[in-house]
């Protein structure tokens, strides 16, 4: 709708090693765009996006939770002075204004804040008043993990989440949380991730979580080591580059530590980025 509008929830840094971010790619060129600490580890966003339309507060994504234990968070470096907590305070959102929680996909940098420890000890639901949404297909995937993911799949940020009755599936026949609200699945990084496509300020926003962390993962070979099927995000990526590229469209950033947004354009190199901004300046 005309009222809807977007944020921009910060909820830290985290540091995770380059060569697992780029793939095949060597080091030598992507430090020139990414440059790492003496253990090859490069700063991430987890940058997640508030949706306010009618009656609904949408959050995409959450960050990484504080639940884990400090050997966890030892390997991860997280730093900054954002949480998920204070951004919402900055915009005036108590966690029970959450209408809806949309994950793109259960990896834990992605959905640990949609869970917290009570004053107890037990877990307790961030967002106690919201819908948690995810796909079948997905969820399936990761409550059983392969062993390839299962280090990012953890029980304690999903299973709350059926335990306490607030979990839905989203219909990927038809793709859409609300009118203006649709969203894209990808397979390559793992399976049916989500991918939010807003219409936005007469423009169409994307959410790109993990099909594209950062500018930098903008030409085609730059596909994270991480992802299950590289050569399937390899045509995923192509496809939609082109279309984004084609249609202008804003693509959003959860991972880059420095760009927001930006937009691609065709070269004679193929796709390629355009202008990068923050939300705010849309």
């Amino acid at each position: 709708s005309p009222d809807m509008e977007l944020f921009t929830v910060d909820t830290g840094f985290f540091k995770l090693d380059g060569g697992a971010m780029f793939g095949v790619v060597p080091k030598s060129i992507w430090s020139r765009t990414n440059p790492s600490d003496e253990n090859n580890l490069c700063p991430w966003a987890m940058r997640c996006l508030l949706v306010s339309d009618d009656n609904r507060l949408v959050l995409i994504d959450n960050g990484i939770g504080d639940k884990q234990d400090a050997r966890f968070f030892s390997h991860y470096y997280l730093h900054g002075d954002a949480s998920l907590a204070k951004s919402l305070q900055q915009l005036g959102v108590h966690p029970t204004d959450i209408t809806d929680v949309f994950l793109t996909h259960l990896h834990f940098d992605h959905c640990g804040g949609s869970v917290k420890y009570g004053s107890h000890g037990q877990y307790e639901l961030t967002f106690p008043r919201a819908t948690y949404w995810t796909n079948e297909a997905h969820w399936n995937w990761a409550t059983v993990p392969n062993p390839r993911e299962k280090a990012s799949f953890l029980e304690e940020n999903i299973l709350p989440l059926q335990e306490h009755g607030v979990l839905k599936y989203l219909d990927l026949a038809t793709k859409s949380l609300f009118p203006g609200f649709d969203f894209l699945t990808m397979d390559g990084h793992t399976d049916k991730q989500m991918l939010p496509k807003i219409q936005y300020k007469g423009r169409t926003l994307v959410f790109m979580a993990d099909l594209l962390p950062s500018v930098g993962h903008i030409p085609l070979p730059y596909v994270m080591g991480y992802d299950t099927r590289p050569l399937l995000t390899l045509q995923e990526k192509q496809l939609f580059l082109e279309e984004a590229a084609q249609n202008n469209y804003v693509l959003f950033l959860e991972h880059d530590s420095v760009n927001e947004c930006c937009t691609v354009k065709m070269t004679e190199k193929g796709v390629r980025v355009d202008q990068t901004f923050r939300l705010d300046e849309l």
